[in-house]
């Protein structure tokens, strides 16, 4: 098991970051053998450069997948925003429809 930084750092009381909810998905999704080949280019994204590195494929993944789809009229991605209460369940509503 991994915590931050591969370490046994967990952070159980912090809050979540949108790239962080993505990367959590992203790995329940390999950990249930589903197919996480999808990718897609950030850079339609302002803030592409914004997503952390250890998250990166996530992200792809989750934009190609239409679990995360932006903000501010698609133009952001607040990889680095918390994830609100409304954010979280669209997100895992997204994952469980596909």
């Amino acid at each position: 098991m991994r915590g931050y930084s591969n370490s046994d750092y967990w952070g159980t009381n912090d809050n979540m970051t949108r790239e962080q909810l993505a990367t959590v998905l992203y790995r329940y999704a390999e950990y249930k053998e589903y197919n996480t080949m999808r990718r897609s280019e950030l850079d339609r994204f302002e803030d592409a450069v914004s997503v952390s590195e250890f998250a990166r494929n996530a992200v792809q993944w989750a934009v190609a997948e239409g679990i995360i789809t932006g903000k501010d009229d698609g133009k952001r991605l607040d990889p680095q925003g918390d994830t609100t209460r409304a954010e979280c369940a669209a997100m895992i509503r997204r994952f469980m429809e596909r």
